[in-house]
């Protein structure tokens, strides 16, 4: 038997369940979105940056970087993602490159003020890294610019200051100037081989040269609105004590303000990540200068994107962190915190947009860093870029 209910209690059990419905849909309307927790460092307060030399030549070869799947413009991602600071080399003149690319050059001054204008227009500060070779000036490499052999040591030194002062004045022309300039690259040994090698602990010439530089970019800063900071660099945190105690102490260059060093868990004796702290504190309170990471980087995957070995394998990880997305975020993370406790005041990673493409260099086509991106092998951000908006303690 089918129960008759009374047709005005059906219309007032209608109307309740009508203003229920209308009651839960504004609760949802009005809830608050998820709390936006990051947080965003000026480049004076900390440094937060990336070096992205390789951008430029990996997106005319194809590459896309991605943002929750969609195709953005990688200085506007980086910036987004907590970046400050863009770092960029600088070649003297950088032929080889032309039989690689059809004639076109890359890291030279035409294609480092491209850099500089496109991180300028996402509002970060930039990091002028001259190598003072026509190639990579590293540890093992120093190398000469071709159109400074055969020159005598004077008008060396003085090529040195005249091609720094003209950089920096063609980048003025173009509202382009640096905050901060790096006068060589990893100079352990010295600079402009052979002339600038340091041998039997004479440091006098390598300082030298540095001095030529420095007073090129203390010159210019006179007549600039911005004057930028002047680094000096050394590869590996174990090293540079006694670098800086051979530059400063012994050449007698201190008139720099910042001493950049390279930090990359592969190559470093460091057993520890608290001994970070350590040796930036060490450093600063040793030789009263600022001190940055102006170079690291892990992995977050041992697999290839491509033929090209890549540098670090990334089959194993470093002192407790492993190998994945997840991890190469806390490395960063905790390694961020360590330059901060030992009072240290910036960090960059090294090509975090060197990914896989048909970008062919000396030794292979595609990229030996890949696996050392912030982004995967499909283009998509991943999740270490955000190291960057980290809420630190100071």
């Amino acid at each position: 038997m089918r129960l008759a209910l009374p047709r005005n209690f059906m219309m007032v059990t209608t109307h309740l369940l009508f203003v229920l419905l209308l009651l839960n849909c504004k609760k949802k309307s009005t809830a608050q979105p998820a709390p936006d927790n990051r947080k965003y460092y000026s480049w004076n307060q900390f440094a937060m940056g990336a070096d992205l030399s390789y951008l430029n030549q990996v997106q005319d070869y194809g590459g896309v970087f991605k943002d929750s799947g969609i195709a953005k413009d990688p200085f506007t991602l980086f910036r987004h993602h907590g970046a400050n600071t863009i770092r960029v080399r600088l070649w003297h003149n950088p032929q080889w490159l032309a039989a690689l690319n059809a004639g076109k050059l890359y890291s030279d001054l035409s294609d480092v003020a491209k850099t500089i204008q496109r991180a300028k227009n996402a509002g970060m500060a930039v990091n002028l890294d001259f190598h003072y070779s026509d190639t990579w000036a590293d540890p093992g490499h120093q190398q000469k610019p071709a159109a400074w052999n055969g020159l005598s040591f004077a008008v060396l030194k003085d090529s040195v200051y005249q091609y720094t002062t003209y950089v920096l004045n063609y980048l003025k022309a173009r509202n382009l100037v640096p905050e901060m300039v790096q006068v060589g690259n990893e100079t352990n040994p010295g600079m402009i081989f052979p002339d600038g090698q340091v041998v039997s602990n004479n440091y006098t010439p390598f300082a030298d040269l540095l001095k030529s530089g420095i007073k090129a970019v203390r010159d210019f800063s006179a007549t600039s609105t911005i004057k930028p900071q002047i680094i000096l660099h050394v590869a590996q945190l174990q090293n540079a004590t006694w670098w800086a105690n051979g530059v400063m102490n012994v050449g007698g260059v201190t008139d720099f303000d910042i001493l950049g060093v390279s930090h990359y868990h592969v190559w470093s004796n460091l057993t520890s990540m608290s001994e970070v702290s350590t040796h930036i504190r060490n450093l600063k309170n040793s030789f009263n200068k600022k001190i940055m990471i102006v170079e690291t980087a892990y992995p977050w995957t041992s697999q290839n994107a491509d033929n090209y070995n890549n540098i670090i394998s990334g089959s194993t990880g470093w002192a407790g962190y492993g190998v994945s997305r997840e991890e190469q975020l806390r490395y960063l993370k905790d390694l961020t915190q360590q330059v901060i406790s030992g009072g240290g005041s910036g960090i960059m990673y090294w090509e975090p947009a060197w990914i896989s493409t048909t970008l062919r260099d000396l030794w292979g086509t595609g990229s030996s860093w890949e696996n050392n991106a912030f982004f995967d092998y499909s283009g998509n951000v991943l999740p270490a870029i955000d190291f960057m908006t980290y809420s630190y303690t100071f």
